[in-house]
């Protein structure tokens, strides 16, 4: 048994705290600039050097409002305020809410610009199942998002971040595991020529299938026999089986 007992700020300057949250949300904002910088010199991405800074900071305010829209309205409608709202170092960032606000910025975006949104979807596919496998690392960091109650020898203590005096899953570990594998399975993709939109799908389907099965070792209140990650993850694998059968069989069958 483990006792969590991690500081999740990493430097204090007076009234500035430096959180380990907020370096992986920087981190995963450089590491998506990096590679629209890479694909746009590489002539895959038709835009200018200013215009994929413009890009960064849609993204990053999309996925900043559409995460804490998701919480709020899913997870803990009962801490919501405006001021509560903007504290995103204080975590609660839904990652379906998050993944929503991104694809309707970068659809915004693309719209404006005249370019295809699966284009830039799939550019941004690996990056961001990195940045989120991070971000699980630094929920656990914080001591929030608890696993079940186990027994099992790994399990994790999490009563001084609010979890109980209880022995659990660590379910952020478990999350940052099956992320860092379908990371591997998306540059591994990006290696191939497929058609637009084949890698984001795969991002789509893996991350919501993951997410759907580990669900069942998260302390979350449970509607109709599912938490509400796992509806929603549902409802990605859904989309994301639609597509990759309607759009893209020839892509799936030269994976075999």
């Amino acid at each position: 048994m483990f006792i969590h007992t991690i500081n999740p700020v990493l430097l204090e300057l007076g009234p500035l705290q430096i959180r380990w949250y907020g370096l992986v949300f920087l981190f995963g904002a450089l590491l998506a600039y990096g590679m629209l910088v890479r694909a746009q010199k590489k002539g895959k991405l038709p835009l200018t050097a200013n215009e994929v800074s413009d890009l960064i900071l849609w993204l990053v305010a999309g996925v900043v409002l559409g995460s804490r829209v998701f919480f709020f309205a899913f997870y803990r409608p009962d801490l919501f305020s405006l001021t509560e709202f903007f504290a995103v170092w204080r975590g609660g960032l839904s990652f379906h809410g998050g993944l929503a606000g991104i694809a309707v910025a970068a659809a915004l975006f693309c719209r404006r610009k005249k370019i295809a949104f699966l284009q830039l979807a799939d550019i941004l596919s690996a990056p961001m199942m990195l940045a989120l496998a991070l971000g699980r690392i630094a929920n656990f960091i914080n001591g929030e998002l608890w696993g079940t109650a186990s027994s099992v020898q790994w399990c994790v203590n999490f009563r001084n971040t609010g979890g109980g005096d209880v022995c659990r899953h660590p379910y952020q570990l478990y999350e940052m595991a099956k992320r860092l594998i379908a990371f591997g399975w998306l540059l591994f993709l990006g290696r191939k020529q497929f058609a637009q939109g084949f890698v984001f799908w795969n991002f789509v389907l893996f991350e919501g299938l993951g997410r759907f099965v580990l669900d069942f070792w998260k302390e979350e209140a449970v509607h109709l026999g599912l938490t509400s990650g796992q509806w929603l993850s549902a409802v990605m694998v859904g989309a994301a089986l639609y597509f990759l059968i309607k759009k893209h069989r020839e892509d799936v069958r030269r994976l075999f």
